[in-house]
């Protein structure tokens, strides 16, 4: 599963490199939180919150955060979560992306909840 949070990150980092702004990029986990977005939030919600308010760089959330904006570009971790709640967050992560999705995690996984529905 952390293999998940590791594509993710190197997701973003070609993005990045390939001219991509910061503000772009949302990353969506479904299972325990990435460890920027729990740093960010050991800082109370206000502030984490309002990091994603400003939009000025990418964002980590986790998959049922409703209060998390869509950008054109929404790299999801499948890190974990019930299949439920996972089929349930890739359409909505799909809603959040104007321009690219990318879907990081066992391709196994994902393709049978892909094909389960979503």
């Amino acid at each position: 599963m952390d293999g998940a949070l590791d594509a993710a990150d190197e997701a973003v980092d070609l993005l990045l490199d390939s001219g991509r702004a910061p503000s772009d990029i949302l990353v969506l986990t479904t299972g325990d939180q990435h460890p920027w977005a729990a740093h960010e939030l050991s800082f109370g919600e206000a502030s984490y919150w309002a990091q994603h308010d400003a939009g000025d760089d990418v964002f980590y959330a986790a998959a049922d955060a409703d209060r998390a904006k869509g950008r054109s570009v929404v790299v999801v971790a499948v890190n974990g979560g019930a299949d439920d709640a996972v089929a349930g967050a890739l359409p909505q992560a799909m809603s959040r992306a104007s321009a690219l999705l990318i879907v990081c995690g066992d391709p196994q996984r994902i393709n049978t909840l892909m094909t389960a529905g979503v």
